[in-house]
């Protein structure tokens, strides 16, 4: 099963806007997600793993991050990985993530805009989980995207995507689930 993801943004140069289609296998609760010791769970075992992680020390600030990463290959297909981290802040922390193989890009923008998606659906996934859970804790979405670089131009419109479904964010160089952990796993 998939489901139809659209969009509208205005391209640089041009006086009309852009209307892009973009399709993703569809995501449940069942989606399956790997450890850090390379089992495979789904998602809402991951959500109790979490919630056990922040029992532990009750006492202790959390953060709950999402962050994808993507890796271009030959034929105009990319490999992309979103990684959930929950961090214990100033104390350690855990990871989960799963990999949506061989999707089809026209190039970085096209590539940068499908891991924010793939970022947002999970955030939303978490945060449905969450509050089924009675559990409260901040969902954070981290872009791979920065100053510096060939995605600059991109800061805005990705920030505003974010920002439209009411999540904090990070670019680079604070975005170490986008840049850092999904990047360990493409």
């Amino acid at each position: 099963m998939h489901y139809l993801s659209t969009f509208f943004s205005l391209e640089k140069g041009f006086d009309k806007y852009v209307f892009e289609v973009v399709w993703f296998p569809h995501m449940s609760s069942e989606t399956q997600f790997i450890q850090a010791d390379g089992t495979s769970i789904p998602l809402k075992a991951v959500l109790q793993e979490v919630s056990q992680f922040m029992r532990e020390k009750k006492d202790a600030h959390y953060k709950i991050i999402v962050g994808s990463d993507s890796l271009g290959t030959l034929g105009r297909h990319s490999d992309f990985v979103t990684a959930i981290v929950v961090q214990r802040v100033g104390n350690g922390g855990r990871y989960f993530w799963r990999r949506v193989g061989r999707q089809e890009v026209f190039g970085l923008r096209d590539r940068i805009i499908k891991e924010v998606l793939l970022s947002l659906e999970v955030a939303q996934q978490l945060t449905a989980l969450l509050l089924e859970m009675k559990e409260t804790c901040t969902v954070e979405v981290h872009v791979d995207v920065g100053t510096e670089g060939k995605t600059n131009p991109l800061i805005k419109e990705v920030v505003g995507m974010i920002q439209g479904y009411n999540f904090l964010y990070k670019t680079k160089p604070d975005s170490y689930a986008a840049s850092s952990v999904a990047d360990r796993h493409i």
